[in-house]
């Protein structure tokens, strides 16, 4: 058994206390403030989640590529409304988040598991290419169609997700990815329209909703699998 490492906010210049605990979803980002030698904290008698380092290492790295996700996502989306000479070289790294997402997995649920969802995130994130230029060219009929596509490899990711961990379900990965695709194209609607107080805005709300998904998957990787503890 690793390490049980709990969280404080303002350690080590403040003693811990029950009243300093943060939750592991602040709370792992702050992988400096840890006293190993605490374990587990109570509250009201209720026990307070640990994670281990390799549980911290796992819910970082997951956050971090759904951060990479939406950030370049946001670049291709600039690149290709102003026609910027980078274009290509954007998608192609952006491509590349579905490769790192695949080998994210594979460790952990097995090859096929890994490349199946490489294939869907590199489709998810096609989709929205053509999306974001049928909008561009003004052609609703291709949007609309693009569109309908983007919400039915939704359903295939929750469906999936759910396959590999019963702990996602379809419905709960579904409107997370249903929410996902709303935000991500209101951010494209702002910025071909050049709206882009409301385009910077919206894509906090992006960041801050794809770190709840990072958090909800790895999440549920720790809890299929109590090794992880290891």
């Amino acid at each position: 058994m690793g390490e049980k490492f709990m969280y404080y906010r303002g350690f080590p210049n403040n003693v811990p206390n029950h009243n300093t605990y943060i939750s592991p979803e602040d709370a792992y980002l702050r992988q400096q403030n840890y006293n190993p030698s605490y374990g587990y904290v109570q509250h009201n008698n209720q026990p307070k989640k640990c994670y281990t380092q390799r549980e911290v290492e796992l819910m970082r790295n997951e956050r971090s590529l759904w951060e990479e996700h939406v950030a370049w996502t946001r670049m291709a989306i600039i690149s290709l409304v102003f026609n910027l000479p980078d274009v290509n070289f954007v998608l192609a790294r952006l491509l590349k988040n579905a490769e790192d997402m695949g080998n994210m997995f594979r460790p952990i649920y097995g090859d096929n598991a890994a490349n199946m969802y490489a294939a869907l995130i590199k489709e998810h994130l096609l989709i929205a290419a053509d999306l974001v230029k049928a909008a561009i060219a003004g052609d609703t009929q291709a949007a609309n169609e693009a569109e309908r596509k983007w919400y039915e490899n939704a359903d295939k990711i929750a469906v999936f997700l759910n396959s590999i961990n019963p702990f996602l379900s379809v419905e709960q990965v579904r409107q997370m990815f249903y929410q996902h695709l709303a935000l991500t194209k209101q951010e494209a609607l702002y910025m071909i329209n050049k709206d882009y107080e409301k385009d910077i805005a919206i894509y906090d709300q992006i960041e801050k909703q794809a770190r709840e998904m990072a958090d909800m998957i790895s999440d549920a990787m720790i809890k299929l699998y109590p090794d992880l503890r290891g």
